[in-house]
């Protein structure tokens, strides 16, 4: 019980970690890309087709580490779970929920900024640069 929550704070902690980085990069990549976003901003675009638009580059990414993910931590977990005494089942939906809640705090993080770089002035953004 003691490891149990011992575990689950630190998979907390890292995960704030994570979206912390995440967040960061997503600020730095939309900082660069603001001249970008003003163009598209001038030309018609609206928030939302930026948003896609930028979410697109993260969301690869975020999809092909989930792929990487899976397999290794199925495999890491059944090897571990082998040795003990009284095994339990290791269920595959309990990765997919993971991955599901890692996608979806991703989401947030990454739309949080790029609407705020959507929805600034395209003037100042061009102005900026």
């Amino acid at each position: 019980m003691r490891t149990g929550k011992v575990m689950t704070l630190f998979s907390v902690i890292a995960l704030f970690i994570a979206s912390l980085g995440l967040l960061g990069l997503v600020s730095f990549t939309t900082e660069q890309r603001t001249k970008e976003i003003g163009i598209r901003k001038v030309q018609g675009a609206s928030a939302g087709r930026i948003l896609l638009h930028l979410w697109k580059d993260f969301g690869r990414w975020i999809l092909i580490s989930t792929l990487i993910a899976i397999p290794v931590s199925w495999y890491l977990l059944d090897n571990w779970l082998q040795n003990f005494a009284y095994r339990i089942n290791f269920q595959w939906w309990t990765l997919v929920l993971s991955a599901v809640i890692a996608f979806v705090i991703a989401i947030i993080t990454v739309s949080f900024q790029t609407i705020r770089a959507a929805q600034a002035n395209p003037a100042e953004s061009l102005r900026y640069e």
